[in-house]
């Protein structure tokens, strides 16, 4: 990472965005699993969302909910899983056992600790680690024995994960909290359960659960440079804030990924240094015709980076998040954020140009063209962001319109 830095500048990375995230229309993906594998990981917090992401990158969407059902349920190529920032993302099959190493087992041992704090001072003691453990053992033999089940189901083999303590007791925050909530989720942290299918619609955020098959123990800083060698070569260059943010780690881990994986070091605007994967410092020609997308809020491409400047305006940030930095469903032109998009309750998809600077007739056909290819896919079922956005309430209630 040393020596005369070659500079790569915003229509450079713009263009290795339309590739690499399988956006450009010659660049779409065959499959969910090619477009996972690309990304590394689609975000999951919302169910719809990777139902979406996948959508938005395939040559032909028509079968976009059955194949990614079939990845995910029958195939198993993709799985769904705690990861990066505590957050649900869905990931190729072959990247659990990475993703737990790197960044899953520091997360699961805070997890499992504060489950245990809280219900032995939220119940007053009543509740043990040592009662924990065997309605734990109990419940996951139950799992096994079921193949799948809803924590209710499994309420009905083990009674006791019904028992209730209190979070956050004496604070503003304080409420009740089941023992089975809580311990799914952590169990699920741990890489011991996996989200199994949901109990309605591909939109539903009600999942089955299941035991995870084993996956082999990786030394963390191996997981971790494999972890970031993918990352960069679908996302680089990126700067070492970016890498940090994304994964969550510490500044040291990063480094040492960096040293460890040979990133080459690459100026960028504004006089920054980015980072991309040995042997891809080369300039990468862009797409070769603009391209348009209509991408779902908390859409990988969206959330990849700390820095959005470079594809996303920051007088538009106000309309396109939400209060928590959660992006909202967001239209593309040719490498950058122009405007959103949201489904209103007939199920029409309508969207709204918030930077038409160089946006004419081209751009408006093509975005129009794949917004009747999103509502031709998306058929009769309506999508809500779990995560609503100003612009995603205004146009769905029609103001402004």
């Amino acid at each position: 990472m040393s020596g005369k830095q070659r500079h790569v500048g915003v229509a450079e990375r713009r263009g290795r965005l339309a590739l690499r995230q399988r956006l450009a229309g010659a660049a779409r993906a065959a499959g969910p699993e090619d477009v996972a594998a690309s990304l590394v990981a689609l975000h999951g917090t919302d169910p719809a969302t990777v139902y979406l992401a996948v959508g938005a990158r395939l040559a032909e969407p028509g079968k976009t909910v059955t194949e990614v059902e079939r990845a995910l349920y029958e195939d198993r190529t993709l799985v769904r899983m705690h990861g990066m920032r505590h957050t649900v993302f869905v990931f190729p099959t072959e990247l659990a056992a990475v993703v737990h190493a790197s960044t899953g087992l520091a997360i699961a041992a805070k997890a499992r600790a504060g489950l245990l704090k809280d219900i032995v001072t939220g119940s007053g003691g009543r509740l043990t680690p040592e009662w924990l453990a065997e309605v734990e053992t109990s419940a996951l033999a139950a799992l096994a024995r079921r193949g799948q089940a809803t924590v209710n189901e499994l309420t009905e083999d083990e009674p006791r994960l019904r028992e209730q303590f209190t979070y956050g007791a004496g604070k503003s925050y304080e409420s009740p909290q089941s023992v089975s909530s809580r311990l799914m989720r952590v169990l699920g942290v741990e890489g011991r359960v996996v989200r199994g299918r949901p109990l309605g619609s591909w939109t539903s955020t009600q999942f089955r659960w299941a035991v995870a098959p084993p996956h082999p123990e990786l030394p963390v800083g191996e997981a971790q440079s494999e972890l970031l060698r993918r990352w960069l070569t679908a996302c680089g260059p990126a700067t070492e804030a970016d890498l940090k943010w994304w994964t969550g780690w510490r500044v040291t881990e990063v480094r040492r990924a960096l040293a460890a994986v040979g990133a080459v070091a690459v100026s960028l605007d504004g006089g920054v240094t980015g980072y991309v994967a040995e042997g891809d410092a080369e300039p990468v020609a862009g797409a070769a015709e603009p391209w348009a997308a209509l991408l779902p809020g908390l859409d990988p491409t969206a959330m990849g980076w700390q820095d959005r400047d470079w594809f996303l305006a920051s007088s538009l940030r106000g309309a396109l998040f939400d209060g928590s930095g959660n992006v909202g469903p967001t239209v593309w032109w040719d490498g950058r954020v122009v405007g959103g998009w949201a489904q209103r309750a007939d199920g029409e998809i309508v969207w709204r140009l918030l930077d038409a600077a160089g946006v004419g007739r081209e751009a408006e056909a093509a975005i129009s063209a794949e917004a009747a290819r999103l509502a031709g896919w998306v058929g009769a079922t309506r999508v809500t962001p779990r995560f609503r956005t100003p612009l995603e309430r205004e146009l769905v209630a029609g103001v402004g319109s």
